[in-house]
């Protein structure tokens, strides 16, 4: 069985694990926001020093970690946490901070 390949793993503000493979990457900018191709340097600076930390509505083990990426425009990484690990579902760019609940911002 191969194993599959981390691009990067880093820890959050929230004191747990986030990586993130190939395959998902490849998933995230062929697919779903082909804009975040070439991005895994900003994806991992959200994710480590993030603006603000909020928890999803619908689950509680989801978490959209925002940075200002300049005016009006931020970088999502939306994080699924499972105990002390956690995994991207995806990232993009947005111009609003969705609704969920504020548990850390700097």
């Amino acid at each position: 069985m191969m194993t599959e390949e981390v691009i990067f793993s880093v820890v959050t503000q929230l004191d747990f694990s986030v990586s993130i493979s190939r395959s998902r990457w490849d998933l995230i900018t062929k697919t779903k926001h082909p804009v975040m191709t070439g991005k895994e340097n900003t994806v991992k600076d959200v994710l480590q020093f993030p603006d603000e930390i909020r928890r999803s509505r619908n689950d509680s083990s989801v978490y959209l970690f925002y940075k200002l990426e300049h005016s009006g425009r931020w970088i999502c990484v939306v994080v699924k946490r499972m105990n002390n690990n956690g995994f991207i579902i995806t990232a993009y760019p947005t111009d609003k901070i969705k609704e969920g609940d504020k548990i850390w911002n700097k």
